[in-house]
């Protein structure tokens, strides 16, 4: 997937502030007495996008398809195995530890658990106020509370919440400590990691909402990572589907849902539940189970369940992304 980046990109004209070219990440798996390393997890497979200034793209796919080892890779939390990924025209991927200390202000993330991505023994001030000691971006305590103060309404939080801890709150509203914590050092593009996966359905609701909200309000860039093809397709401009480690196929988010080309996105969409009882859709059950990214399948990795895949073909030739319509690309060798 390498060299078609540059195709991807849905600003005209403009660059766009994030980069991602070819992103590998392989994790060892060590045994034996001398711990050696008897073979790799491939989580991230040559993933590559851009992501213009103020849109949301969506990335979907069943666990374990490398949607959050994408996202880490890209903010340098997991080192990825190989890859470029520029922010605003800055490597990231080769950035020092005083770069990267400053791209932090640039690039955060909300975490998927709200129970353990905040620290039980910190205040909701502390927590929040953490990134604004590290970067000295207050001057005095007056400057640190009021800011405090700010952030927490800005999520829907009052003031007299930030003297309690976090088991004190639901889970709504830690993962709105969590955005209001991501806030705190005004960043321009955040990695919502399964954001809210973890919350009840009218939680999902008003925190998506939120983040709308917020996106319109801060002109903020979002990844929002999820299973969920429902929630992705409410709140991004295109998504992107992956699949044992690859992109398979990235489209507005209309385009996708409405006329999909990669089976497995077919798949996908055809499981999602349908409000309207009189609205007939038939479920596309995929045969076998995914294979195991330590030893992922030859040529395109859904071949093993893909209904319409052909031997001598599939099994043994790799497919890259290719241009099927506006905007709209698929990784299939039989599809566009």
């Amino acid at each position: 997937m390498s060299g078609e980046t540059s195709s991807l990109a849905q600003s005209a004209g403009s660059p766009p502030l994030l980069k991602v070219q070819n992103l590998v990440k392989r994790f060892p798996i060590r045994g034996g007495l001398l711990s050696r390393t008897v073979g790799h997890v491939h989580a991230v497979d040559g993933v590559s996008f851009e992501l213009p200034a103020g849109e949301t793209l969506g990335v979907v796919g069943e666990s374990g398809c490398g949607k959050s080892t994408t996202g880490r890779c890209i903010l340098r939390l997991i080192e990825p195995t190989s890859g470029e990924v520029w922010f605003e025209g800055k490597s990231v991927t080769h950035a020092d530890k005083d770069q990267l200390r400053a791209l932090a202000r640039d690039m955060q993330i909300i975490f998927q658990d709200p129970f353990a991505s905040l620290n039980p023994r910190m205040t909701v001030s502390a927590i929040i106020g953490e990134a604004l000691t590290i970067h000295k971006l207050t001057k005095t305590r007056a400057d640190y509370d009021a800011r405090i103060v700010q952030l927490l309404e800005t999520v829907g939080l009052s003031a007299d919440h930030m003297r309690r801890y976090p088991h004190e709150f639901s889970g709504g509203q830690r993962q709105r400590i969590g955005i209001a914590r991501a806030l705190a050092v005004n960043p321009k593009l955040i990695v919502c990691d399964e954001a809210v996966s973890a919350l009840d359905v009218s939680i999902q609701a008003q925190v998506i909402n939120l983040l709308e909200d917020l996106q319109s309000q801060f002109g903020l860039t979002y990844i929002f990572i999820a299973h969920d093809l429902s929630v992705v397709e409410h709140i991004s401009n295109r998504v992107a589907v992956m699949y044992l480690g690859r992109i398979v196929e990235i489209a507005p988010s209309k385009d996708l849902y409405t006329r999909p080309f990669h089976p497995y996105t077919e798949a996908l969409l055809s499981a999602v539940p349908i409000p309207d009882p009189t609205v007939k859709r038939t479920r596309i059950r995929l045969q076998g189970d995914v294979p195991s990214p330590i030893n992922p399948p030859p040529g395109c990795h859904f071949h093993t369940r893909c209904p319409i895949a052909q031997k001598g073909l599939c099994d043994v030739q790799s497919p890259v992304l290719k241009p099927v319509g506006e905007g709209h690309w698929v990784a299939c060798h039989l599809r566009g």
